[in-house]
């Protein structure tokens, strides 16, 4: 998926490795319950996220101290 993101190949990709997201990613939707939560570009959306439930999943998923507030 790597070298298909990098020929510039469009794709939904479904992921919990944010690592991943962030590298591959030009933007990126968190969902929930079937809803977007939260999207933007990745760089955004994964370091510095807007919304609660985007900041408490990426805490947990990534055991830092993820918030909006950069």
């Amino acid at each position: 998926m790597r070298n298909l993101a990098q020929q510039g190949m469009t794709m939904i990709v479904v992921t919990h490795e944010m690592q991943f997201a962030r590298e591959v990613a030009d933007r990126v939707c968190f969902l929930h319950s079937g809803q977007i939560v939260e999207q933007g570009h990745a760089e955004q959306v994964l370091l510095r996220p807007q919304g609660a439930r985007t900041q408490d999943f990426l805490r947990r998923v990534l055991g830092t101290s993820a918030s909006g507030t950069g």
